[in-house]
């Protein structure tokens, strides 16, 4: 297993950020990038794993920090993954925000993103007793 540390800082290196995103194939991300490091910088939160100087992972969440909470990214690189890294940003930021009574976030569907947060915490909206709507443009 990989070691890390956690920190919280919006100030991330481009070129790691960059790599980041590339790795895991958000390419619509990069392709806008000054719209990424805005949204990074204007986030609520923003939690970053370091292997030494190397940013291996990334958590930020938007909202007002009192009524809701939605996580907007959770990325880890390929070589870190399921090494137990998200779990340890995703429980780090929840920790953050015990009072925040709504906590969502939107992902793709696949066994594994489905298994990984459910072990977080989270209940899909086709489980539940809420409903999901979204709107990509």
């Amino acid at each position: 297993m990989k070691k890390y540390e956690i920190k919280e800082t919006k100030v991330i290196p481009p070129e790691q950020l960059y790599h980041l995103y590339q790795s895991v194939g958000w390419s619509r991300y990069i392709r806008e990038f000054d719209k990424l490091t805005a949204g990074l910088k204007n986030s609520l939160k923003v939690l970053t794993a370091w292997d030494a100087d190397k940013l291996v992972g990334l958590v930020r969440a938007v909202g007002d920090g009192a009524t809701i909470l939605y996580v907007q990214d959770l990325l880890i690189l390929p070589e870190y993954q399921n090494q137990g890294v998200g779990f340890s940003l995703m429980k780090k930021l929840l920790a953050n925000y015990p009072q925040v009574m709504q906590k969502v976030l939107m992902t793709e569907e696949a066994p594994d993103v489905r298994h990984f947060y459910e072990k977080c915490g989270f209940i899909s909206a086709d489980q539940g007793s809420g409903v999901a709507f979204y709107r990509f443009e």
